[in-house]
């Protein structure tokens, strides 16, 4: 692989965590410094992790990974978007607001959102990636394009969102989103690899 596309790879990759960012952004409707460099973080950490992951792990389980990383991405995603879908037509008094500083929901998005860099790791594995010194300058590339990116999308979503988050209610829009990514990683898994 060339470096261009090891940043091309990494741009690819980080496309999910800018999605859910903007999503997330337009639910926060305000910068809070140090959530968004937490959650750019969480993003940009398990994007590089997982491709390590399967780097280590491609010589004792890739057969089994590449058959279902596709719907277990799917199956998180969807699930999380249902819910914040349901959360957005339930009564004022009855919601409870997705809450992208939920510890829980954050960790719960950045693995949904790299599960795909997992599958990455052990391809890295069959294209003659054979030590740790040649592993980790794309899963850096990949982990640093995936916190820039997620930041934007933070940023992107705080600064437009608000008209949209006036006029519906935001989790519906995340909903929406999230469901589509997953929508999106299983067609692509399924009739396009």
């Amino acid at each position: 692989m060339t470096n261009l596309d090891i940043w091309l790879l990494a741009v690819g990759l980080a496309m999910d965590c800018f999605a859910v960012s903007i999503a997330s952004g337009i639910i926060m409707q305000r910068i809070r410094l140090r959530l968004m460099l937490s959650m750019a973080f969480a993003f940009g950490f398990f994007q590089a992790l997982m491709p390590l992951i399967g780097w280590i792990g491609a010589s004792f389980f890739s057969h089994l990974i590449e058959d279902i990383d596709h719907w277990i991405a799917f199956a998180i995603l969807a699930f999380l978007g249902g819910r914040m879908v349901r959360e957005a037509f339930k009564d004022e008094d009855c919601r409870h607001e997705f809450d992208p500083a939920n510890l829980k929901v954050l960790l719960t998005l950045a693995v949904a959102t790299s599960i795909d860099a997992l599958a990455v790791g052990i391809s890295f594995a069959f294209l003659g990636t054979y030590s740790i010194t040649t592993i980790l300058p794309p899963i850096g590339i990949i982990g640093l394009v995936s916190f820039v990116l997620s930041l934007a999308g933070l940023l992107f979503g705080i600064c437009f969102g608000h008209g949209i988050a006036r006029k519906l209610r935001a989790e519906l829009w995340g909903g929406i989103i999230l469901i589509a990514i997953g929508t999106k990683i299983l067609i692509e898994h399924l009739f396009f690899s």
